[in-house]
């Protein structure tokens, strides 16, 4: 459809829908402990806000359309993945969820598994722990596109039941096999059952969360599954805290990523001179 032939929004409501979503997005941020607002969520807000507008309207021609090797190496990985039949859980499942998000992310989150809602869209985390997950990743200063998301298994467990053991070897191959191509600096594993998995043990994640563990050279930062959070808001502010150590660690990463650019260009600079 051509700009001209989409339908108008009059500056009146679309100025309605922006503080609709500012109040929104505010009110979350008050209810996981803020009292004060770092200028990377601000930047965001407006991010997030106005990008979501303005991208109704963008044109086909001027998106990107080429895949990246990563895009190529994780789409190989759900090829291999196929029809799984692997497990008794594909007799149950409408479609398997294999993940979503930016390749090239800094940041993973890994679920438990798939619930009703992403059994039936083929997404992970879209239903109301879902919607809460968005809302923490917007309150990093982040939105849902920047990062990845994916779970240990990739079909929904019966009536939303825990995964089994069984199940989870043999769906965990294409998890390690998605998180060696996106290579993030962090992994942030939601509930018991992501941070048992990926760090091969029993302990809790009331025990876990709070600091971060290695994973095959990656940082994982345990934290409360967002469906545990909406039975117990009030370990929200326990979440955020993991999530603002989250924080910390991409920014320290994004700083390294920095210095080690402009010494390349340096680098490149210098075999380039042909000065005497």
């Amino acid at each position: 459809m051509k700009p001209e032939n989409l339908p108008k929004i009059s500056a009146s409501a679309e100025f309605l829908q922006v503080v609709t979503a500012i109040k929104a997005h505010l009110l979350y941020l008050q209810e996981m402990g803020m009292k004060s607002l770092p200028s990377s969520v601000l930047n965001s807000v407006q991010r997030s806000v106005f990008s979501s507008h303005s991208d109704k309207y963008a044109q086909p021609s001027t998106l990107n359309t080429q895949h990246s090797p990563r895009e190529q190496a994780l789409q190989a990985v759900r090829e291999t993945l196929g029809d799984c039949r692997r497990c008794k859980l594909h007799t149950h499942r409408t479609q398997i969820v294999f993940g979503t998000g930016n390749p090239m992310a800094d940041l993973v989150f890994v679920g438990e598994g798939p619930g009703e809602e992403e059994d039936r869209q083929g997404e992970p985390f879209v239903g109301k722990a879902g919607q809460l997950l968005n809302r923490m990743i917007q309150a990093m200063g982040l939105r849902r596109e920047a990062v990845y998301i994916a779970n240990i298994v990739k079909c929904r467990p019966p009536n939303n039941r825990n995964p089994e053991p069984d199940e989870i070897a043999s769906c965990e191959p294409f998890l390690m096999e998605q998180l060696g191509v996106i290579r993030p600096a962090v992994i942030c594993a939601l509930g018991n059952f992501a941070a048992q998995t990926l760090l091969r043990t029993k302990v809790k994640i009331s025990q876990l969360r709070g600091k971060f563990h290695d994973y095959q050279g990656i940082k994982v930062m345990p934290t409360f599954h967002p469906a545990y959070l909406l039975r117990n808001p009030q370990d929200k502010k326990l979440a955020w805290e993991d999530l603002q150590k989250v924080m910390a660690e991409l920014k320290k990463t994004k700083q390294v990523k920095s210095v080690v650019s402009a010494n390349s260009v340096i680098s490149v600079t210098d075999k380039t001179d042909t000065t005497d």
